[in-house]
């Protein structure tokens, strides 16, 4: 299902500041050799857990995206993984994110940044950018044809999925859920 919403589900809106789980001072990792700057925040109550990956300058950020969020599986203990369902749930996060960051790069000049959070069911990918556009599965979806597989792909594997835009602002974040393995 694809919705546009001002929050995602769940939310109650923006957070007082300082309450969005963003790293503030908090550890900063190098990126990959691609560039990139990346966030690690963590929360001391058994909450979620939020990683931030900035795209600036950096080159290749459809692998730099895998890489980053090949490391926070590993962080969360996604990875490795211990049977074929839990390998396969690792995978499809792998294969979500770089259906959104791809999609960025291919209809909105590139993504801003990611975030990767992960609770105990479900890990949420975003991805900003700047674009306009709004992502859609293609109707009918052409098995046999190349492209514009990218959100359909997305909404099979996901639990849900939508964008967020801010008011009065450029671009929008393309989030997506998806559960954690049993």
């Amino acid at each position: 299902m694809s919705t546009t919403r001002p929050y995602s589900p769940g939310d109650r809106g923006p957070e007082p500041s300082g309450a969005s789980g963003a790293s503030q001072g908090g550890p900063q990792e190098a990126g990959a050799s691609g560039g990139g700057t990346a966030a690690v925040a963590s929360a001391s109550s058994g909450g979620p857990q939020v990683r931030r990956l900035s795209f600036e300058d950096a080159s290749g950020v459809v692998p730099l995206a895998r890489d980053f969020a090949r490391q926070a599986l590993y962080a969360w203990g996604w990875l490795p993984a211990a049977t074929a369902d839990q390998r396969a749930a690792a995978e499809d996060v792998l294969l979500v994110v770089s259906e959104l960051v791809t999609n960025a790069c291919l209809h909105a000049d590139g993504p801003d940044g990611l975030v990767l959070g992960c609770d105990k069911k479900v890990i949420r990918v975003e991805v900003s950018d700047r674009g306009t556009g709004q992502p859609a599965p293609r109707t009918p979806h052409r098995a046999g044809r190349p492209g514009g597989h990218g959100m359909f792909i997305v909404q099979r594997l996901c639990l849900d999925w939508g964008v967020v835009r801010a008011p009065g602002l450029a671009g929008k974040t393309v989030w997506a859920e998806l559960g954690a393995p049993a």
